[in-house]
């Protein structure tokens, strides 16, 4: 497979995607704020219907496997995950 790199936004979308799945809700009633803190590491903010909800960097990881999967058609469980701080492109993920 190679890496693959994954955008800020295919990001934002994959905890759209996952968020709303669990809540049985649409993709478009949920909104995403990626964050990177040198003390906590990567977490992101989740908006939906006014409440916010805090998620952690294995939130944003079983998100990414959810979008992998459903979107990607590909097995989730075999690709390495790692979460990248980009001086360009903000907030990235690499599939291995």
């Amino acid at each position: 497979m190679g890496k693959i790199k994954v955008s800020e936004q295919d990001i934002i979308n994959a905890l759209c995607l996952h968020i709303a799945h669990k809540r049985q809700i649409t993709p478009q009633e949920v909104d995403i704020e990626l964050m990177y803190d040198d003390d906590y590491g990567f977490s992101a903010e989740a908006y939906v219907n006014d409440r916010k909800q805090v998620l952690i960097t294995a939130n944003i990881i079983e998100a990414l496997r959810y979008w992998l999967e459903t979107e990607m058609s590909i097995d989730p469980f075999s690709a390495a995950l790692e979460l990248v701080l980009d001086d360009d492109e903000g907030i990235i993920a690499y599939v291995e």
